[in-house]
This record gives C-alpha cells, sequence and structure tokens, in this order.
C-alpha cells in the first residue's frame, strides 16, 4: 500500500544558538534530517514530504539530489499548522506518517506498526514510558486501553502526571481522516498555535479508535533541542554504531571512544583502539590494525594494513600489507601500493608509491610517482609547487634517496638511481648512476665562535 510521509524541519532551534538549521546539525557526521530521511526511505513506495521553515533554501540545497516534495511554512504557527500546508498534496486512501527531522534516532520497525494501524482505518500513536516524565504530555486512556486523549503537563491534574506514559509526537492517520481533523484545528490556546495532537481529541469526538504503541527504547524517540541534548544522542548514536561493529566482528578496545560518522565495511580481525574517527566511506581488508587516535576519511585499506598512532589519512587507497606511521598524514588522491611504509612525521599527496616502497622519515611527498623498492632518505622533499602551479616527480624503481634531498619538479629519477644525501636535483636523474650536488666543504682554522659581551 502506498504512504506519504510528513517530516516537519521548519523550525529554528533557537536554542542551538546557531545560525545553522537545526535540522542541518551533524550527528554521526551527517545532518539530523539525514537519519530521519534514511529511516523514511526503509518504507517501499513511500513518497516523502519535508516541510522547511527557517533557511529553507539552506536545507533544500544539502540535499539538492533527494527525492524529495519540500514544503515551505513561511509563518511556524505549530505543528498542525505545519501539517496542514501538506495536506493539499496528499491524496486521499492512504495511510500518512509524521515524523520529525530533529529526531534522529528513531527506527524504521518502531514505526512500521504504526502505519499498519493508519491502514486499517484507525489513528497509531507512538508513546514512551521514560523514567521521568516532566515536561512531557501525558497519555490517557479508555476502559478498553485505547487512547482517549493527551494532556499537556501544564494542564495535567496531579493524578493525570502521576502517568509516565508520554506522547511522543509521531502519529499516523488515514488521509481522508486527517485532512478533516487537521482542518478543525485552532489556535486557541497560550501559544497562539495550532497543535497536531489536538487531532487526537477530533478522532476520538469521530469514534475512530487511537492505539498506542510503546517505543522500547526512549533513545529513538529523544528530540534534540539545544547542544548538551545533541551531545547526549551523539553518544547514543555512536554506543549504537559500536555494538553493530562488535557484532560483524571488530574489535573495539573501548566501544565508548569509537566515532563511526560515515559507514564502515570491515573484514576478519580487525582490531580499532581508542579515539578513533572514522568519516565517510571507509573499508578495511582482513586483519588490520588501527591504533590509537586516527583519523580515517573516505579510505579503503586491504589484508595486513598496520596504521600506527596518530595517523590522519584522507581519500587515500592502501594496499596489502601496508604499515603507516605514527604521526604520519596521507592527504587525498594517495594510493599505496603493497607492503609499503609510510613512518612518523611522513605528509604525502596526490602520490602513487610503489610496492615495497618506504619512506620513513620525516618528508614530503607531493604529486609524485614512485616505483618500486625504493627508499626515500629522511628530510627528504619533492618540491612540487613553484608559487603558481604544481608539477610532477617521478621516481622509479629501486632507487635510493638519501637524506635531506629537495626534488625540484618537474624532475625524473631513473631506475635504479642513487642521489647522494644533501643534494638539490633540479635535472634529471639518469639511471643506475649516483647523482648528487654539494657545494666544497670547507674549514676555516683559527676561527673564532663570538661570545657576549660583560
Amino acid at each position: 500500500m502506498s504512504l506519504s510521509i510528513i517530516i516537519l524541519a521548519a523550525g529554528k532551534g533557537t536554542r542551538m544558538r546557531s545560525d545553522l538549521p537545526k535540522v542541518l546539525h551533524t550527528l554521526g557526521g551527517r545532518p539530523l534530517l539525514w537519519h530521519a530521511l534514511a529511516t523514511a526511505r526503509r518504507f517501499a513506495d513511500a513518497r516523502i514530504h519535508v516541510v522547511i521553515g527557517h533557511h529553507a533554501e539552506r536545507v533544500r540545497e544539502t540535499f539538492r539530489d533527494a527525492d524529495i516534495d519540500w514544503i515551505e511554512q513561511s509563518e511556524q504557527l505549530g505543528t498542525g499548522h505545519a501539517v496542514a500546508q501538506v495536506m493539499p498534496v496528499i491524496p486521499d486512501g492512504e495511510p500518512v506518517l509524521i515524523m520529525y527531522g530533529d529526531i534522529p534516532l528513531i527506527g524504521y520497525d518502531t514505526l512500521a506498526p504504526l502505519c499498519s494501524i493508519a491502514s486499517q482505518g484507525f489513528v497509531g500513536v507512538l508513546t514512551a514510558e521514560p523514567e521521568d516524565p516532566t515536561g512531557y504530555g501525558r497519555i490517557l486512556h479508555h476502559a478498553d486501553g485505547s487512547i482517549s486523549g493527551i494532556v499537556e503537563e501544564k494542564d495535567a491534574s496531579d493524578s493525570e502526571r502521576s502517568i509516565r506514559e508520554i506522547n511522543t509526537g509521531f502519529i499516523a492517520a488515514p488521509s481522508t481522516k486527517l485532512r478533516r481533523w487537521i482542518d478543525a484545528l485552532d489556535n486557541d490556546n497560550v501559544q497562539g498555535e495550532y497543535y497536531l495532537t489536538d487531532v487526537i481529541s477530533h478522532a476520538v469526538a469521530d469514534g475512530v479508535s487511537v492505539r498506542g504503541l510503546t517505543a522500547e527504547s526512549i533513545d529513538e524517540v529523544l528530540g534534540i533541542n539545544d547542544r548538551q541534548q545533541l551531545a547526549a544522542q551523539e553518544r547514543r548514536f555512536q554506543e549504537r554504531c559500536a555494538i553493530a561493529c562488535m557484532r560483524d566482528g571488530v574489535t573495539l578496545a573501548d566501544p565508548a571512544r569509537f566515532d563511526l560518522r560515515g559507514e564502515l565495511q570491515a573484514g576478519e580481525d580487525v582490531s580499532i583502539d581508542i579515539n578513533a574517527v572514522l568519516e565517510g566511506d571507509v573499508r578495511l581488508g582482513n586483519r588490520v590494525t588501527i591504533g590509537p587516535n586516527v583519523v580515517l576519511r573516505n579510505v579503503s585499506a586491504g589484508d595486513d594494513v598496520t596504521i600506527l598512532a596518530n595517523c590522519v589519512i584522507e581519500d587515500a587507497e592502501i594496499g596489502n600489507g601496508a604499515r603507516i606511521g605514527p604521526f604520519a598524514r596521507i592527504r587525498p588522491e594517495t594510493r599505496l601500493a603493497e607492503n609499503t611504509h609510510v613512518g612518523n612525521f611522513v605528509e604525502i599527496k596526490k602520490s602513487d608509491i610503489g610496492a615495497g616502497s618506504k619512506v620513513n622519515h620525516l618528508s614530503y611527498v607531493g604529486d609524485t610517482t614512485i616505483g618500486k623498492r625504493t627508499n626515500i632518505g629522511a628530510g627528504t622533499i619533492t618540491c612540487n609547487y613553484d608559487g603558481a602551479n604544481k608539477h610532477r616527480t617521478g621516481i622509479g624503481d629501486d632507487v635510493f634517496i638519501g637524506s635531506d634531498t629537495q626534488l625540484v619538479a618537474p624532475v625524473s629519477i631513473g631506475d635504479g638511481a642513487t642521489i647522494g644525501a644533501g643534494s638539490t636535483i633540479t635535472k634529471d636523474a639518469p639511471a643506475g648512476e649516483l647523482t648528487l650536488s654539494r657545494s666544497e666543504q670547507k674549514t676555516r682554522k683559527g676561527w673564532q665562535r663570538p661570545v657576549k659581551k660583560k
């Protein structure tokens, strides 16, 4: 059966104290609204309508490639008013599910039963039972267990305030009936707003059964209104990610100190130490070891790769058996072949490093192609930028580059060449030969070091 989903995402989020629309603040590296959309897309044949308001164009631009019906709410006059903006494009005769752009952890399995209730002509309301229900509307029941109404805390009696079951705001209802109830809403209240919760009293008055379903986890239905709540939900989200990774066979040294801000595909016997941050699309082969304080962003690593502490790697491909770090930075468009070594305080950018080659100490390699079994000595720099343009350096197979060498691009080093330590190479170096550039070493006899005047 077809389904219409309405996601309310028009709020400014005043308590966030930010110019950024609330639904664009991130959780797990993605906007809050992204998470709601991901859940909504799990419903087959669902048409997704998103109500936007504050910085509407900014929200729209963030999701410019998404198949979404955007509905703009020029004035924010309450949740009922927001839904009313969408109802003209909702067809009769199908269920409508109402979701929220600032509630990111809600799950498909929790919402699907609500839609089933609505498809039978009834109203489904998702409820929850927190330890402390303060601030929430309470759920009232008929003797048969169906919902008779929702009372806001400020209007509740003492006995009603003692009720722990609360309204989460998630509602599913038949579109034809919902349209009638939305049209009947008024704003005769202190806030002067049209409340979606008033739909429940209209349904009850029409004799339509309102059935409640209780969320298994309160975490699923917690909204985000300020930075503290955002941080709390981030931790809950990361806990879920950590549990899922461990169930898939990944060893986490401390699940509480692990952050996944994208997607992770991991092979067997992968081990990740504390404070690792994985962003974007990360793919790890079998027997990969990730040290502490490592950042991986859009990285593909083969089998038996070791990444030591404090490395930052982004948009890179790492071959089988490679060893990186500690304190290495691998920048975008870098490809490390199998059994390569990149050591401490090495930066590599937009380069291809051949199988078995080593860049072990204090070097910068940029816009460079390095062949197989080549050794780059400590302190080597490829001078790839002339102040206006980038130029490439080519280094062949079985090359030995001595320490403290500058390779001024564009330049080519032939197979089997040796570059003497301390050289500045500005011309191509032939294969199989020793090339070096050094000034004559001199000693000045009798020279005295200056001393401070008393």
